[in-house]
């Protein structure tokens, strides 16, 4: 098993109804040294978020009562809703573009490892994880758009924004490298980590990023699409 440190205790709520599957995942995090608690369906995993307020909540889409789509909208409604990672069934690419697109922050395709998970929590974890001292203070600014990143604050025309944990990572490492071609497996690498994956996580997320920070999310003027390479975050252009 994996073994990491974290502290403070941080706490995950593991939402599946396959009672055999939460039990593995619950036993891997704890043995990671996380706080977990379980939920058995989608009205449990909502409860349980306003009772133990999790850092972070690991939702199955497969869920009764209320689906984990359903569960991810609900949450993502909310001001200062914990990060998710959806756990999904290989090839159902649809319930996974539409769960990215309604803000988790990354997925895990079943059958999975315990491992993978373990890790994939500790890297959202660590992204949301507030260490002042060791974060140097740094603001991109983009005419009205600022970004204080140890804060991990966006406000544009004076309005703070509500970005997920990836959204925000990947909007920060955009404005840091301006006027170049990034590609979408570049980017893959650089905010999400992984050496290799479904490129349309970019690609969505890219999308949804552009909802919130451009005046006009079909016509571009910050995060602009290089046609066959990614995308260039272009400076002061509106």
């Amino acid at each position: 098993m994996v073994t990491q440190r974290t502290d403070p205790v941080r706490r995950v709520l593991v939402v599946d109804d396959d009672r055999t599957v939460s039990d593995v995942v619950c036993r891997y995090l704890e043995h990671a040294g996380y706080a977990v608690s379980h939920a058995g369906d989608g009205a449990a995993a909502l409860a349980a978020v306003d009772r133990d307020r999790p850092d972070l909540v690991v939702l199955d889409l497969m869920l009764p009562e209320v689906d984990g789509l359903e569960v991810c909208r609900r949450l993502r409604g909310r001001v200062g809703s914990p990060p998710i990672i959806m756990l999904t069934a290989l090839g159902d690419e649809a319930d996974r573009i539409a769960g990215l697109s309604l803000g988790a922050d990354d997925y895990v395709s079943k059958p999975f490892s315990p491992r993978e998970l373990v890790l994939r929590v500790g890297s959202v974890l660590r992204r949301t994880r507030a260490e002042p001292a060791r974060i140097r203070p740094e603001t991109l600014v983009d005419g009205d758009l600022v970004v204080d990143v140890a804060r991990r604050l966006v406000r544009l025309r004076g309005t703070e924004l509500t970005l997920t944990v990836r959204e925000f990572d990947l909007l920060t490492y955009l404005m840091r490298h301006p006027s170049r071609a990034l590609g979408r497996a570049d980017l893959l690498e650089r905010v999400w980590g992984w050496s290799f994956g479904d490129q349309s996580t970019v690609t969505v997320h890219v999308r949804r990023l552009r909802e919130k920070v451009e005046d006009d999310p079909a016509d571009p003027r910050r995060i602009v699409t290089v046609w066959g390479v990614g995308y260039r975050y272009e400076y002061g252009r509106d």
